[in-house]
């Protein structure tokens, strides 16, 4: 879980030269363009109002992406610097575009505020660091035409939802709590409930014992809390995302891997052995299930694909603790 921590090749956004921030820009912006152009595609059948929102908002895109091209070349010639988010320290890369088919309606609204968000950030932050005066004018335009993009999700609320669903919808303060404590808790209790299956059943099968079974449960279930706890703290400090705080989302993230890891150990607190393995087995089932609900609902994950990504991936980590446990 630390390898995710510890992540070669990326450079601080501090340490971006003006040529390398324009070069990210323009890149961003073109990926930006592609994934709106994407869901218009995906919408147009059956939200067709939406589609020309989504439409609008990719040539709107490219056109930021003209005007930083033309600065660019005017200040350092034709030839680009190939760098992209994910060569960045605190960028979340996205989802490849083939992914947005799985998409909800209810998942863009919340994918657009977010790009938008992080796009607004990014130029705000850019600016600030500029220090030729055309590179900050240009970087701070787009951070003003940025933040006014943000509320194009209650747009797309409007267009497609009666009344009553829209005053049930996301507001921005919700939405921020999704992408603050909801997204790392979801991804800390899938982790913790399926990274610690292998020791706690590899140890119940070798000693026979409740006891120790269960402390090494707690053992595995604070471990890994506190392991991707700072993962998810030190991957991103939320200023060029506008994901949040790092701390309150290392602790979003740690708690629930805990949580999730505690699942299948707590049952061990039953002192007769086979009972408590029977327990155990039952929650594992419900909680890879659970899981796969999960992805499927919150992470647009295809639901099939989520079963064999968790329910079949649980179920040999699983089969490999009883195996190890035995031998």
């Amino acid at each position: 879980m630390f390898s995710r921590w510890l992540v070669p090749n990326k450079r601080d956004f501090s340490s971006l030269s003006e040529r390398e921030i324009l070069s990210l820009a323009i890149a961003a912006e073109e990926e930006d363009s592609q994934i709106y152009a994407a869901f218009a595609e995906k919408l147009a059948p059956t939200y067709p109002a939406t589609a020309r929102i989504f439409e609008g908002m990719a040539e709107e895109e490219n056109g930021h992406r003209r005007r930083l091209l033309d600065l660019y070349t005017t200040r350092f010639g034709e030839r680009l610097i190939p760098i992209r988010r994910e060569n960045v320290r605190g960028f979340i890369a996205r989802k490849p575009l083939w992914l947005s088919s799985t998409y909800s309606l209810e998942a863009i609204r919340q994918l657009v505020w977010e790009m938008e968000r992080g796009a607004q950030t990014f130029y705000e932050s850019a600016a600030a660091n500029a220090q030729d005066a055309g590179v900050r004018k240009l970087l701070g335009d787009l951070a003003v035409e940025e933040r006014g993009h943000a509320h194009t999700a209650d747009e797309l609320e409007a267009a497609n939802l009666g009344e009553d669903a829209r005053d049930a919808e996301k507001t921005e303060q919700d939405r921020q709590f999704v992408l603050t404590y909801v997204q790392p808790g979801l991804a800390g209790l899938m982790d913790g409930s399926v990274s610690t299956l292998a020791p706690v059943f590899a140890a119940a099968f070798a000693t026979g014992d409740t006891t120790q079974t269960f402390l090494v449960g707690l053992a595995a279930a604070v471990g890994a809390g506190i392991s991707m706890g700072i993962t998810e703290s030190a991957s991103d400090d939320g200023k060029l995302t506008g994901r949040g705080s790092p701390i309150k989302r290392g602790l979003a993230c740690g708690v629930m891997t805990t949580i999730g890891g505690l699942g299948h150990a707590l049952p061990y607190l039953i002192p007769h052995f086979h009972i408590a393995t029977t327990v155990a087995i039952i929650v594992v089932i419900i909680e890879l299930w659970a899981i796969a609900f999960i992805q499927n609902r919150f992470m647009s994950t295809p639901f099939w694909r989520a079963v064999i990504q968790i329910v079949v991936g649980g179920g040999l980590v699983f089969a490999a603790g009883i195996l190890i446990g035995s031998a």
